[in-house]
């Protein structure tokens, strides 16, 4: 896998099955094309680390051989070599049993190519939320269509993913996922994991699939169960075993079985053989083209971050989770096995930089090696991880997290050690600023505030992550992209809907507080930081299940400036449900988001959202400038704008299946429509499936990727644009692949009082 990447360093991530002393070479390619390898400029050798007894990670990084650095607008070739078995990378993958190629070239080799200086020449692709049993086709294996198009062409083929939220789905596991991860983790690991309980401890083998909601729920704390949704944890992940082979299978087929039981052959019955059944069909195209998956990881440079769902659903939601969660020893150990977990499968790669040799990352895998090596017994080593990972300790008293607090909020303490997983990359001509909004998040003090939205980042969080990057103003850099997990701004009904189960203290069903204008100062904050140091900002999110284009734009009355913010949402990979469907589609339409127009003021951060204007409730600019004089003197205004979604354009692609189907018994489903289910709604479907139907005007609801390119002319009187495509598999050919394109304008100069 193909992680971080600078004109002087690239990191390749890798899981070997034994100890190796690890060579990585990075090429030149004639003409920069790709199709043959020149001269090698990049070198780097490194040891593996031991994780299991048959599982060895490296994230290793090559660096000038002299003073010979990558550049753009060149395709680049890399290699690894094993000193141990003696084979190079193209060797080392080829097997009867898995012959997946890595490469578009007949040299076998992955290939990358730098981000271009040419703002117009971009290709950034995003996407969130993977879960492998999830509603739908899988669509990561877009990314793979997308580079083989334009493999040799340098500044045509992507050239960043970032993985949004949601890589791997510790919570909601199939059952038959958490059967292949527990044999996955004997396998790897050669020992089960003693999970501590209020009494005693429990080994995880011991904990089947299915069966584990109640020791979730009453000892771990967990709340994915609650509210009758006991499905959502009956196959939670607990061990480290379980968190790293759940990483393993989600990038790559190599520990793929041919075929998944059926359930008659593990001897189920009743509901218990349906589900299974069930669970097996929903992971079909997830196993399918993993083979795609894996070449195309390797072949453009991968930066991610992590969401509620690498370790359990609500993760650091509020405060209440947070008590409840990390004052129980099972529910402590869930979160440090999915940190430490997300640490060595996701945050090595991203900032190679906080891992080499005498770093706090460094220290991190000593230790944790010495854990893994005791076969968990290690419980010293165990606490010493906690360290690095930003793990709050607990009151001895009390028992719960210990809190400090930062400004008029609370935040879990951590020790000066701790890895931060936030971060910057910076390229030729652009920026995208990572922010970790899960881990610094900011909490209201006090015994009735625990279900209290939080600050998303608090303060010293806002000024580490946000204010720190936005001064550097690195000369050269024109676009200005930040990450953001959850969104900015959200559809209204999900706003109404939370805004009502708050009122019910019902918080973690519909989690309630992981969007922005759910806690003001916050939003505010976040927005006045956003505008003050730049006059354009892309906010690339997900979380949400669609994927959408909004506008914000801002007017500052002190500096008469605008800024533009425009927020594009890249979500689901695989998790499409029934209600992202329904607004994908033209019913949608007969609701239109509506344009929003608010004002703010500065002294005690405040806003407040003027009235909708309506076709049957039309303002004069009399009213108007009227209705401005009441909200007296505000010190900026900005207008949000839901961008229209362009008519669906079909590709020239077709799924291609690189494993074998996991189930025996799955079948088409319109086959299974004609079976099982009357004629008339069976015409129903048909309808349903039809694409005018599907032709929605706001979002795209079903299982996407997205790519952010733009248009960027020299001359200032023309207009700048951010441009996403948006990849879906329609309904009416489910095999074929067609894209939904939004295009946003980046300018929009605000006058006060005509908005």
């Amino acid at each position: 896998m193909l992680r971080h990447v600078q004109p002087d360093a690239v990191t390749v991530w890798i899981a070997l099955k034994q100890p190796e002393m690890v060579s990585l070479k990075v090429f030149v390619t004639e003409a920069g094309k790709g199709a043959k390898l020149a001269t090698m400029i990049l070198q780097g050798e490194q040891q593996t680390i031991a994780l299991g007894k048959n599982l060895h990670v490296l994230a290793i990084t090559a660096l000038p051989i002299q003073d010979t650095v990558l550049t753009p607008n060149h395709v680049y070739a890399y290699d690894l070599s094993f000193q141990g078995a003696g084979l190079n990378l193209t060797q080392a993958l080829r097997s009867e049993q898995n012959n997946f190629s890595i490469s578009y070239f007949p040299h076998q080799l992955p290939t990358f190519a730098l981000s271009p200086e040419d703002l117009n020449c971009l290709r950034i692709v995003h996407g969130s939320c993977r879960k492998p049993h999830g509603g739908g086709k899988d669509t990561l294996s877009c990314l793979d269509n997308l580079i083989q198009d334009a493999a040799s062409i340098p500044h045509q083929r992507p050239h960043q993913l970032f993985m949004t939220g949601d890589q791997i789905y510790g919570d909601d596991v199939a059952d038959p996922m958490l059967w292949l991860c527990q044999g996955i983790s004997q396998l790897l690991f050669g020992w089960s994991e003693a999970l501590p309980l209020e009494s005693g401890s429990i080994l995880n083998e011991d904990l089947p699939p299915g069966k584990r909601a109640t020791i979730s729920q009453l000892e771990g704390g967990l709340t994915a169960m609650l509210h009758g949704k006991t499905d959502k944890a009956k196959s939670h992940l607990l061990s480290f075993g379980e968190y790293a082979a759940a990483y393993l299978i989600a990038w790559s087929p190599v520990l793929m079985p041919q075929n998944i039981p059926d359930a008659v052959s593990l001897g189920m019955k009743g509901k218990q053989a349906k589900v299974w059944q069930s669970e097996i069909d929903a992971t079909d195209s997830f196993w399918q083209n993993l083979g795609l998956v894996r070449r195309a990881l390797a072949n453009v440079p991968v930066y991610t971050i992590c969401d509620d769902h690498d370790v359990s659903d609500d993760w650091y939601l509020n405060r209440e989770w947070c008590d409840r969660v990390l004052s129980k020893p099972l529910g402590k150990r869930i979160v440090q096995n999915a940190l430490l977990t997300y640490a060595i499968f996701q945050a090595w790669g991203n900032t190679p930089q906080h891992f080499i040799p005498g770093s706090n990352g460094a220290k991190l895998l000593q230790v944790a090696t010495r854990w893994l090596a005791s076969a968990g017994q290690d419980s010293q080593a165990k606490t010493e991880c906690d360290r690095y990972l930003g793990i709050p300790d607990n009151d001895p008293i009390t028992q719960l997290p210990r809190y400090q607090l930062d400004q008029d909020v609370v935040i879990l303490a951590r020790k000066p050690e701790a890895i931060p997983w936030y971060y910057t990359v910076m390229a030729a001509n652009h920026e995208v600023i990572v922010l970790d909004t899960r881990t610094w998040r900011g909490y209201a003090p006090g015994a009735t505030s625990k279900l209290k939205p939080p600050m998303l980042l608090s303060s010293i969080a806002f000024q580490q992550q946000l204010q720190q990057p936005l001064a550097e103003q690195p000369g050269k850099v024109e676009a200005t992209l930040v990450v953001l997990p959850t969104n900015l701004v959200a559809l209204g009904v999900i706003d109404r809907i939370q805004q009502y189960e708050l009122s019910r203290d019902r918080v973690f069903s519909t989690d309630v507080g992981d969007s922005w204008n759910f806690h003001e100062t916050a939003f505010i904050t976040l927005l006045l930081n956003l505008c003050q140091q730049r006059d354009r900002v892309i906010i690339l999110s997900g979380d949400i299940h669609y994927s959408c284009a909004v506008r914000l734009v801002h007017w500052d009355y002190a500096t008469q400036n605008s800024s533009v913010i425009v927020q594009l949402t890249s979500s689901a990979i695989k998790n499409s449900e029934f209600a992202t469907r329904i607004i994908h589609t033209r019913l949608k339409s007969l609701f239109p988001e509506p344009t929003q127009r608010w004002l703010g003021w500065n002294q005690f951060p405040r806003q407040t959202k003027l009235p909708q204007r309506s076709w049957w409730r039309k303002q004069s600019q009399s009213q108007s400038q009227s209705q401005l004089q009441k909200n007296a003197n505000p010190d900026w205004q900005y207008r949000i704008e839901w961008v229209k979604r362009q008519p669906t354009q079909s590709m020239p692609w077709r799924e291609i299946k690189t494993t074998k189907s996991s189930s025996q018994q799955g079948k088409p489903i319109i086959n299974q429509l004609v079976k099982s289910i009357k004629i008339l709604r069976w015409l129903i479907t048909l309808l349903w499936r039809n694409p005018w139907i599907q032709e929605g005007t706001e979002v795209v609801g079903r299982n996407n990727l997205s790519l952010v390119r733009f248009n960027w002319p020299e001359t200032k009187s023309s207009t700048k644009q951010v441009i996403q495509e948006t990849y879906w598999h329609p309904p009416w050919q489910e095999t074929s692949i067609v894209k939904s394109r939004y295009e946003v304008s980046l300018e929009d100069p605000l006058e006060p009082g005509k908005f």
